[in-house]
């Protein structure tokens, strides 16, 4: 099942801030899959458990891979109290393995092979464009849906400059 091109430029209809988080793991040791699978395993977890319940703010998130060793997840999120709120329930998966983490970390139980980590970024609006050309609805199109690009502004500079009524 293949997601069909969008003719012509588009542009993604986010309106507001956006927020994105780079989330990922690196295999240092490749031989030592009983530690680097189940974060892997992990991480495809929470993202079923975010696509259950679209009110806890994940809007969209696209896989990728930077090298045979880093595995990473973009993800576009409502806002970053959301995404805040959800690392932090109790009762969420994310929370759970952080603490297992955290636990072992404490007990001196880590054997460094599988690496963590995360960056957060809040784009204001007025701070952000996009363009898409005979793309599927991707990224931050796919978070948001996309309007036909003469709506933000056929340049990157009116795009940037694009702000909601």
């Amino acid at each position: 099942m293949f997601a069909k091109p969008v003719p012509g430029r588009t542009t993604a209809a986010a309106e507001g801030d956006v927020v994105v988080l780079l989330i990922g793991m690196r295999i240092n040791h490749f031989w030592a899959a009983h530690q680097w699978f189940p974060v892997m395993r992990s991480m495809i977890r929470m993202l079923r458990e975010l696509g259950r319940d679209p009110g806890r703010g994940l809007r969209g998130h696209v896989l990728l891979t930077a090298s045979p060793r880093t595995y990473y997840v973009v993800q576009y999120w409502e806002s970053k109290e959301k995404l805040y709120k959800y690392a932090s329930s109790p009762d969420m998966l994310h929370h759970g393995m952080w603490a297992v983490l955290n636990r072992k970390e404490r007990a001196g139980k880590l054997r460094r092979h599988v690496g963590l980590w995360h960056e957060t970024y809040v784009a204001p609006e007025g701070s952000y464009e996009s363009i898409y050309f005979d793309m599927p609805e991707f990224g931050l199109g796919a978070a948001n849906g996309v309007v036909p690009v003469e709506q933000r502004g056929r340049y990157g500079k009116d795009r940037f400059a694009y702000r909601s009524a």
